[in-house]
């Protein structure tokens, strides 16, 4: 009783029809989903019906508009994504007992991290890493995480604390953040400035998503920045930030690596410095933790801790 004979048992599915069922149930759409995986629509939808006729049951409800997941096709999504993340690790595994520094290596790198950092970065990987095909993905911090927990990604170079579970930080180094105005503000030159300074200056920030507005949001709160004190937000990114303050529409914080490269180019503008403790950030790689790479992450981190000691910059000893 309970048993099923052996010749009604379903047939083993092939990886391919996994693949393509796994995409499916994310972007429940089939152009999607065969785009997502480099997979033509036809394939695609071949491969999730013989996957369906494999295991004996009906996966996917399908209308002229849309595609549902059945009940079964529920179910078994999530068995199909743990099977695909198994396979995933194994083939890491592999890699990282094959010869570390070797292969591919994808880096999700933050926007106002990536031009400042990243020649850095590059030489390090060039000089003392030949070896490694190193692949630089620039995104916002939601997109990097979600690359970096289903597998997209390999390591992250970004701000933290990110408070997101199942990712382990690698502590880099703190920098300074600067105030940056048009020429001739009373602030300019100046080394001393206050925090509450910030109270009530017109101040630019980058749009929703950044992560860097959001530190400046909060640098400014614990200034005692109230609520109603103007904030224009009209800028996608740090360059043309800066340009709208020589322009005299306000001042912005910066960070201190991206001073040089983004004041130099227009000398319509001036900065000036906060007394210390001055607001900072910090910046680390992060990780998927418990990856088979964590002790070449551990040892690339320590490299790059030397290589960034040359920047205006306070490197976090290592561990």
């Amino acid at each position: 009783m309970g048993y099923v004979n052996q010749p009604n048992r379903p047939k083993q599915p092939s990886l391919s029809q996994l693949r393509a069922f796994a995409a499916v149930a994310e972007h429940l759409h089939f152009r999607d989903a065969a785009a997502a995986i480099g997979m033509s629509q036809p394939a695609l939808s071949g491969a999730v019906s013989a996957l369906e006729v494999a295991l004996g049951v009906q996966l996917l409800e399908r209308t002229t508009r849309k595609v549902l997941l059945s009940p079964a096709g529920e179910r078994l999504a999530v068995r199909a994504g743990a099977v695909l993340e198994a396979l995933a690790e194994l083939m890491e595994e592999a890699e990282a007992v094959r010869a570390p520094f070797t292969g591919v290596l994808r880096l999700g790198v933050i926007p106002t991290v990536a031009p400042y950092l990243l020649p850095t970065v590059l030489t390090l990987v060039h000089d003392r890493y030949p070896e490694l095909d190193l692949q630089v993905h620039e995104e916002q911090t939601s997109s990097l995480l979600e690359g970096l927990g289903a597998g997209r990604l390999d390591l992250l170079l970004l701000a933290v604390p990110l408070g997101v579970s199942g990712v382990t930080e690698l502590p880099l180094f703190d920098e300074d953040f600067v105030l940056v105005m048009e020429r001739g503000n009373r602030l300019g030159g100046r080394g001393d400035i206050p925090r509450d300074a910030l109270q009530d200056l017109p101040l630019l920030l980058l749009d929703e998503g950044h992560c860097l507005r959001d530190q400046a949001l909060d640098i400014c709160r614990e200034a005692g920045r109230t609520e109603g004190a103007p904030v224009t937000t009209t800028a996608a990114g740090l360059s043309t930030l800066v340009q709208l303050v020589a322009g005299g529409l306000g001042v912005t914080l910066l960070p201190r690596t991206a001073v040089k490269i983004e004041t130099a180019r227009n000398d319509a503008l001036d900065t000036g410095y906060f007394t210390e403790p001055a607001p900072s950030r910090r910046i680390a790689l992060a990780v998927r933790t418990g990856t088979a790479r964590h002790a070449e992450f551990e040892e690339f981190a320590a490299a790059l801790r030397e290589a960034l000691s040359a920047l205006p910059v306070r490197v976090v000893a290592e561990g």
